[in-house]
């Protein structure tokens, strides 16, 4: 292949797709999907995306983020975070984004664990589907954009600090290399390292190892979220997500003995502790969450896929409680980047659950994660465009031959990743 773009983007979640599209069409721009373009986690968010209700919002919201996140949050971050919502939200619906509305016609909001008020836009219970596929469809419109689907970066092209493009491999393990002075890594988390996980099995931290390999300034690998409430299930493969707003709807936890025992809208991580402990004392493996208190019409309009996923697994919650276990789901940590989503390394990008901002500290406020996604996917769309820029990189020539098989590969990066994860753990109580 060897050919060159102006811009490489690695994924085609909210943030990949995003940033294609605040690039203007005189940039030509390749984006690359490790599986088919729909199968990125930003699909499978269901609660909805944060926004900032008015100014007087302004304190609570920023108090909630920050009190969510331990306060090891970047306040800086955090602040540009919430001001860009309101003008995130504006695009979106102009993109043709269909936000729940009230009666009068107005946006509807709903609350989640850890907010303070009702702040979250939604569409049922698949915003990051209605979200993630508006933007691919626009994306798919742009005839500056080309996307690779079922092609998987297994190295960044380096010299001097200077990235100058991505190594990739195709389904059928052909190796190729792709040339671009702009680089932006927005390919997800890390989840398919885990047994039990809400995210796709394929998102396994690749751009992480590759980071590590080259260098790269990383941050937090062990700020790993776990939410407290995914479908209980013998089977293998991808946990379901009994959404954060279910319990910002009212629906309540229950032990083996069908009480309460605490309470539902803490952060996700005391709540996942309260699971936990829940669980090892009544010797179960799941704790009981009942939706009945919603009533029928919130439970089929609000929630109409958790009904129906239920339902293909033998729960109808309009009739009973529901099994569930937490299991992990976000990724906190990641390439470190800046307000404008640069990397440690010239020409290269971050943004989305691949990198780490700091907006989110040690443990994610539900649902912003796709307002994140968004803001710092356009900041670096903004920066390659009005950036200072940086010398090209003077790679020349990748040779194919030093890259083991698949198999080979990806255990030698699964491997880093897992010891780069440990060895902060160690540090961090040490």
């Amino acid at each position: 292949m060897n050919e060159r773009y102006d811009v490489i983007i690695v994924g085609t979640g909210a943030a990949g797709l995003y940033c294609a599209l605040n690039l203007p069409d005189r940039i030509r721009t390749l984006i690359i999907s490790k599986q088919k373009a729909d199968e990125s986690d930003s699909f499978l968010a269901q609660g909805g995306i944060c926004m900032l209700c008015g100014e007087d919002d302004y304190d609570n919201y920023f108090a909630d983020t920050m009190k969510a996140g331990h306060y090891e949050n970047d306040e800086r971050a955090v602040d540009l975070m919430i001001r860009s919502s309101n003008s995130i939200i504006r695009d979106l619906v102009a993109r043709g984004v269909r936000f729940a509305r009230d009666g009068e016609g107005r946006l509807d909001f709903t609350r989640e664990g850890a907010h303070s008020r009702p702040r979250i836009l939604f569409h049922e219970d698949v915003t990051g589907r209605e979200i993630t596929q508006t933007l691919l469809d626009g994306v798919r419109c742009k005839k500056n954009v080309t996307i690779l689907e079922n092609t998987t970066m297994i190295d960044l092209i380096v010299k001097d600090n200077i990235c100058g493009g991505i190594v990739i491999m195709d389904d059928h393990d052909r190796i190729d290399t792709i040339f671009s002075d702009n680089v932006v890594l927005a390919c997800g988390g890390l989840g398919g390292l885990y047994k039990n996980s809400t995210n796709f099995p394929h998102i396994t931290g690749d751009a992480l190892a590759i980071a590590l390999k080259h260098n790269i300034a990383v941050e937090h690998l062990d700020y790993i979220q776990i939410h407290p409430t995914t479908l209980y299930s013998k089977k293998p493969g991808r946990r379901f997500l009994i959404s954060e707003s279910v319990r910002g709807e009212g629906a309540l936890l229950y032990d083996k003995h069908g009480q309460r025992f605490t309470n539902e809208l803490q952060p996700r991580d005391l709540l996942s502790e309260a699971i936990w402990a829940q669980m090892e004392k009544d010797h179960t493996e799941f704790v009981w969450e009942d939706m009945r208190p919603l009533g029928k019409e919130t439970i089929l309009t609000h929630f109409p896929n958790i009904y129906q996923r239920c339902l293909e697994e033998g729960f109808d919650v309009l009739k009973e409680p529901i099994p569930v276990v937490p299991a992990q789901h976000y990724f906190m940590g990641g390439i470190k980047v800046d307000l404008s989503s640069r990397t440690s390394m010239a020409g290269l990008y971050a943004c989305g659950e691949t990198s780490c901002n700091g907006v989110h500290g040690k443990n994610r406020l539900a649902s912003n994660s796709l307002l994140e996604s968004l803001v710092f996917a356009q900041r670096a769309a903004d920066d390659i465009l009005f950036g200072s820029g940086h010398a090209p990189c003077p790679a020349g020539p990748v040779s194919k031959n030093i890259y083991p098989d698949r198999e080979t590969l990806f255990a030698t990066y699964r491997s880093h990743i897992l010891e780069a994860i440990e060895g902060m753990k160690n540090e961090e109580t040490a």
